[in-house]
């Protein structure tokens, strides 16, 4: 007996887990739906007051090095 033999009969078999296609469909549809409700969903004030803060932050740091550079 080959001692490479000896150590495929020692590993466990390993089976690659398979889903049923129809399966893997309706959980592809399933995110989606998902995925699309999240992307219509309104963006909350609290993010929109903390962007016009960095915007304006923004702003304000070009000017001051465009005011700089004369």
């Amino acid at each position: 007996m080959n001692p490479e033999d000896e150590d495929r009969k020692s590993e466990p078999e390993v089976f690659e887990p398979v889903l049923d296609q129809r399966i893997q469909d309706m959980i592809g549809r399933s995110l989606k739906a998902h995925y699309d409700d999240l992307i219509k969903a309104p963006i909350p004030d609290k993010f929109l007051v903390l962007l016009a803060q960095l915007e304006a932050k923004e702003r304000q740091e070009q000017a001051k090095g465009q005011a700089d550079e004369r």
